[in-house]
């Protein structure tokens, strides 16, 4: 078959349209005997009828296990060169109280960048030692919240913070452990709106100016200074922006550690994950290896001791680990000039549930969730259901030409920023969560009802109330 010609560079025909590549669905992900999706031994047509689409379902013990395997693969090649490493959960990608759980239980701390994230996690009953708060505009209410939940670690982003934290923990009696994050100037290969560390950015403070400000932390006695904090960006598949990170700052965490030790570096995260067959994202283990190596290497170049290490890695964790279902509504073949053809595919979400496409571009896989097909592939596009042409799922994807209406569409490595970016336009409830294990589901984020977004407007009178 040949490939139409309206389709991406990158995305092959695939000889088999009905294949799971085991790069991109989550680890328990199959086809049943009778050619349905199953996630976690529970079938596409049994969530569908329990939950409706769209519906976000996690495989527990695929996230439990990436979390895992981070943490023992860091853990690991860190100890090999004489330091350890403090796992950080990045909760931005998705949180809930469950996913907290999961997370701690694992080993994981959690990083939290709002007073919600962080209200979520405590409510989880994380301990909020384990807490780690970023964020480049933090308020005087989250900053005074966090210190007086003991929380573990604040990331100072600008100058203005230092003098906030520390009044806060002068008011609470605390000495509160803070880094500083650092804007080290890589340029990470991602897109534009994932890369975190070019020059013009918000985020962080230039790397010239470093020392200047961790001299102003240290002058309060109710901050501990802890270590400089770095993030270049999200969805990277190489370790040469870490790398290039990694020795701009030792460089600078060796000069700020001459007088006073500084026990602590943390590295971000950002690692890349599969969302198509294209993608290469690195073995944990290799990362792990990788990064190791990079730090011992400019340690012993710089005549320093490796310092603790953290990461935080989030995407790499939730990412694969879900899938989202929804229900094929209406399709129509679209003629392009030169007479190439697209088939449209509209489901029942969109960008209320899946905002990435929309907003950078972002490429995802899918399939037919309720049945196998022996139909020729087609180059589809999966559309979502809003008022905006933008409103996109899957960009480019072959499906068996005879996919119809009420078909379950799947679309895989969901998990983060889907649920975390979702919204209500069009007043489109958000989708439930569920987790899948062993054959069984449960709701662990209840979906929204109209109900609930007519609850939120002012000009409705309750029913029973008199005027």
């Amino acid at each position: 078959m040949f490939a139409n010609p309206l389709a991406p560079e990158w995305l092959d025909t695939p000889a088999e349209a009905n294949s799971l590549p085991s790069t991109v669905w989550s680890q328990n992900s199959t086809r049943t005997k009778t050619g349905e999706l199953a996630i976690a031994g529970v079938a596409a047509s049994e969530l569908v009828r329990h939950f409706g689409t769209p519906v976000y379902v996690i495989d527990e013990a695929d996230a439990i296990a990436r979390a895992t395997e981070i943490k023992a693969a860091f853990d690991g090649e860190f100890a090999r060169i004489g330091s350890s490493v403090t796992v950080y959960y990045a909760a931005k990608a998705f949180l809930c109280t469950e996913i907290a759980r999961w997370m701690t239980a694992a080993g994981l701390n959690i990083d939290v960048a709002s007073a919600g994230e962080m209200a979520v996690a405590l409510a989880a009953g994380v301990d909020a030692s384990l807490l780690g708060f970023h964020g480049n505009n933090k308020s005087l209410s989250e900053i005074d919240r966090a210190v007086c939940a003991g929380i573990g670690t604040i990331v100072i982003d600008s100058v203005v913070e230092i003098g906030r934290i520390a009044e806060a923990a002068t008011r609470h009696g605390r000495t509160q452990r803070v880094r500083l994050r650092i804007n080290s100037g890589v340029h990470a290969s991602t897109h534009e709106y994932l890369a975190t560390a070019r020059e013009d950015q918000k985020f962080g403070i230039p790397l010239s100016d470093a020392e200047a400000v961790v001299a102003r932390i240290r002058s309060h006695s109710s901050l501990k200074f802890v270590g400089i904090h770095s993030h270049i960006g999200s969805q990277i598949f190489d370790t040469a922006g870490f790398a290039e990170a990694a020795r701009r700052l030792l460089e600078l965490h060796a000069r700020l550690s001459a007088d006073t030790p500084v026990p602590e570096l943390n590295l971000g995260g950002g690692f890349g994950i599969a969302y198509t067959s294209a993608d290469a994202a690195l073995p944990v283990a290799e990362l792990a290896a990788s990064l190791a190596s990079i730090v011992d290497a400019e340690c012993t170049r710089l005549g320093i001791d490796v310092p603790l290490i953290a990461i935080e890695p989030g995407r790499s964790i939730i990412g694969p680990s879900t899938t989202t279902l929804y229900t094929a509504g209406t399709i129509k073949d679209v003629l392009v000039d030169g007479g190439a053809v697209r088939k449209y595919v509209s489901v029942d979400g969109g960008m209320s549930d899946n905002l990435r496409t929309a907003l950078y571009g972002a490429d995802y896989s899918a399939r037919i969730a309720n049945r196998v097909s022996s139909a020729g592939s087609v180059l589809v596009r999966i559309a979502g259901k809003h008022c905006e042409a933008g409103d996109i799922v899957v960009r480019a994807e072959y499906l068996p030409g005879d996919v119809e209406p009420g078909d379950v569409i799947a679309v895989p490595a969901t998990g983060a920023y889907g649920w975390a970016m979702s919204n209500n336009y069009n007043y489109l409830a958000r989708p439930p969560v569920v987790a899948v294990r062993d054959g069984k589901s449960r709701i662990i984020v209840r979906g929204e009802t109209e109900d609930d977004l007519l609850s939120r407007d002012a000009g409705i009178t309750p029913s029973g109330d008199s005027e």
